[in-house]
């Protein structure tokens, strides 16, 4: 019987012809063995060919061309019928010689790796720049589990199956899984400091640990908790259980209990609260503990299958459970995702603010920010209170309800307010515009007590918001947030330094003296110079003394070379900096009439008196919008074409209407400073945007041009000074955004005026 079965082997070993797989002849070139190849590649690659034994197919292809495309692994099979780079030893007689000789050895009768040949293996593989942009980053939300291997690697056929079990285990839990072929992968390698295989790694929070123990499925998946940050998951009983549901106001974040009857924290659920543990608090709860009792008896817990209770502000209640015997990591992922958010979380940070109070991205995807702004003393205690009841029944995708606090958040607040102290909670209704912290916003009238009159003026504002979104009519740019939980980097610096520590003293233990050469050389070298320094100081002659050294004058004189004047000639450049073009006899048909199709200008009308005040006011504005290539930007002296804006105006009736300059008779000096056009040359229209009026008082846009009509505008204009002038183009930045949208009006005109110049003499303005 065994003599049969190593005939059969011999006999199935034989059959494998690398020439007949290729359809080629011995005397077949190197050339001709390459493009067969890549001939039989692309036809019976798995993905492109359906049949059944394509993949079959693709690995003998692949191994043919392995021993027929290697000179010196052909002439060995050539001779030897084998592909072994190493033939064997001319001591070897008889019959050991003549199965040597006859018997091939497949890689897959080792179970050998075969690097980029396995379809299982190849979604894991590897390199140097998928590493630092996917495995790193992801890291800080899983940890990741790589393998380290090169394609001739004995010893990796050993921890093989063992390896593909742990895979087969701990991928559905989330764990990440990679394998960097070393031969290909150098740079990697040095990267992770490995230069063995097989070598196992582990990766979490960006800091790679090395695997030293055997390999064996449970020290494996025990390497993987120990990966893991202490700490994770808190032990609740009947003592402890009120005061971790009621943390909520301290921590800011939600908490999830997990009932199971397993007396340890499951890795599934150890992994869960890694990828969430800057949203969410977690607990464990075992219910074969006679300490757990009260607990499952408050909740009414089933004891037959693991449930998951999420909690809010509510303690007594939880706002969702979920409970299945098969927990899968989708279905914890999912719920816990769903809920990682309080009903009125309080603004803490910058990064908190952008997720629950994100930028507008486009017209139809609003998202309002109910801010209550309000005190930790006790008195503020019952409006918030009411404030967070009135958010839970007022539940719109739209809306974000949050709170902070006026004593940690004082430039947001004073940005609001408008630097006002209150002496009760505001309510402020906001939406962010732009990532540079531009936002329209809102007050509530009457302040908030929690009343049910506060209550009814507050909703009927939102319903009224939704109908009609100008009506957030004041515009401020929000300054950054103040992190509130800086205080606690001294504690994550004490535990980052402590991890340092016990990676170096786990190097020091388990690493070999070849590979820590390159670390002690640097220790010795720096002590080595450092007490050598200390012994020459100290022989040297200290009594020597030092030739005495001329005075330097305390304030030399600055020649054209000195550093002071080339440090203030270099200066960088502006930040608002925006090309403007003055409308002049030689730019005026190019820049309007014979504009390009879905081309708009955006004109500034001015004089030689506010041009330098409301230039740089018209450049800040429009900065944010100077990226885009449809918007081209000009200006207009109306002292050189006074002609031109009155022309326009009287040709276009609805936009001269209601105003103090529409009558061409009305005997009045018509001052059109600050007043800004958005001209489309093609379809001939354009929108026109009114200057805020700069007088006593401080409202703006449209109503403020209509009211000014009864002050005298050409006596004003020589006693306002450039800071007060400048204030006509507060508004320019929320006009221009709906400009972008598309909602401002329209007025058509039937053609563009001429640019005729009126004062000759006047010197032309330089260009911008």
């Amino acid at each position: 019987n065994i003599f049969s079965c190593c005939i059969a082997t011999v006999n199935t070993a034989q059959e494998f012809d690398p020439y007949r797989v290729l359809g080629l002849t011995k005397s077949a070139s190197q050339a001709e063995v390459k493009k067969v190849y890549k001939r039989l590649v692309r036809e019976w690659h798995p993905d492109k060919n359906n049949d059944p034994g394509a993949e079959d197919m693709f690995i003998k292809i692949t191994k043919s061309y392995e021993i027929l495309g290697n000179v010196e692994r052909r002439a060995n099979y050539d001779r030897y019928g084998q592909m072994e780079e190493n033939k064997q030893g001319q001591h070897q007689q008889g019959f050991n010689r003549h199965f040597h000789n006859s018997f091939y050895f497949d890689e897959s009768f080792f179970n050998f790796p075969r690097s980029g040949r396995d379809f299982s293996d190849s979604k894991y593989l590897l390199d140097h720049a998928g590493f630092n942009s996917k495995v790193l980053p992801d890291s800080f939300k899983r940890p990741y589990l790589i393998k380290i291997t090169s394609e001739w690697c004995f010893a990796c056929v050993h921890i093989e199956p063992v390896w593909r079990e742990a895979v087969q285990e701990l991928e559905p839990l989330g764990v990440g899984i990679g394998i960097v072929d070393i031969g290909y992968e150098r740079r990697l390698a040095n990267q992770l400091g490995v230069h063995r295989t097989p070598s196992i790694l582990g990766v979490v929070n960006g800091r790679v640990t090395v695997f030293h123990y055997s390999v064996v499925r449970e020290h494996l998946r025990q390497f993987v908790e120990d990966l893991l940050p202490q700490r994770l998951v808190e032990k609740v009983t009947d003592k402890n259980y009120v005061s971790f549901l009621g943390s909520w106001h301290v921590e800011n974040n939600p908490s999830v209990l997990l009932f199971d009857q397993v007396p340890a924290v499951p890795l599934l659920y150890k992994l869960t609260a890694f990828a969430f543990k800057d949203y969410v608090r977690f607990g464990y709860v075992d219910q074969g503990l006679t300490e757990t009792s009260r607990l499952l008896h408050q909740f009414n817990i089933n004891s037959y299958a693991p449930t998951m209770l999420l909690f809010k502000e509510n303690t007594e209640q939880p706002a969702d459970i979920i409970q299945a015997k098969g927990m899968k990591r989708q279905i914890m992922e999912e719920f816990v995702s769903n809920n990682k958010y309080l009903c009125v979380p309080r603004l803490v940070n910058q990064h908190l603010f952008d997720e629950l109070c994100p930028i507008k991205q486009f017209h139809r995807r609003r998202k309002y920010c109910v801010l209550l702004i309000t005190g930790e003393e006790p008195g503020f205690v019952p409006g918030n209170q009411a404030f967070l009841t009135f958010a839970s029944s007022n539940t719109k995708d739209v809306l974000r309800f949050t709170y902070v606090y006026q004593r940690q958040q004082q430039p947001l607040c004073q940005a609001l307010l408008h630097n006002q102290a209150p002496l009760f909670a505001q309510v402020v209704i906001l939406e962010r515009r732009s990532p540079g912290g531009k936002a329209v916003y809102r007050s509530v009238i009457g302040g908030w007590n929690g009343s049910d009159d506060d209550k009814t003026r507050l909703h009927e504002q939102l319903e009224l918001l939704q109908r009609d979104p100008s009506y957030l009519s004041y515009d401020a740019t929000l300054p950054e947030l103040n992190n509130e939980l800086s205080p606690m980097f001294l504690i994550q610096w004490i535990n980052a330094a402590y991890d340092y520590f016990l990676q170096i003293y786990d190097d020091l233990l388990f690493s070999n003296w070849r590979e820590m050469m390159p670390i002690l050389s640097l220790i010795f070298s720096a002590l080595f110079i450092l007490f050598g320094t200390v012994i020459i100081q100290a022989f040297s002659d200290s009594g020597e003394e030092k030739p005495p050294q001329k005075p330097k004058p305390k304030n030399p004189p600055k020649t054209e070379d000195s550093p002071g004047r080339a440090n203030t000639s270099s200066r960088p450049p502006k930040k608002d900096f925006v090309e403007v073009t003055e409308l002049t006899n030689i730019t005026y048909i190019s820049n309007l009439v014979k504009l390009r199709p879905g081309h708009i200008n955006v004109v500034l009308v001015l004089t030689d008196a506010s041009k330098n005040a409301l230039l740089r006011k018209y450049a800040k504005e429009v900065f944010s919008f100077s990226g885009t290539q449809t918007l081209h930007f000009s200006f207009l002296n109306a002292d050189k074409h006074s002609q031109w804006m009155p022309s326009l105006l009287e040709s276009c009736p609805t936009a001269a209407r209601g105003d103090e300059y529409s009558s061409p008779f009305s005997g009045r000096p018509r001052d059109f400073t600050g007043h800004v056009l958005a001209l489309n040359g093609h379809k001939k229209y354009f929108c026109l945007f009114r200057p805020v009026f700069t007088g006593d008082t401080d409202t703006g846009g449209e109503s403020s041009s209509s009211s000014s009509s009864s002050f005298d505008e050409g006596s004003r204009r020589k006693s306002r000074s450039s800071l007060e002038v400048h204030h006509k183009l507060d508004r320019l930045g929320l006009w221009m955004e709906r400009l972008m949208e598309g909602t401002l009006p329209r007025h058509s005109v039937p053609g563009w005026p001429g640019l005729d110049t009126t004062s000759p003499s006047s010197s032309p303005a330089p260009q911008n």
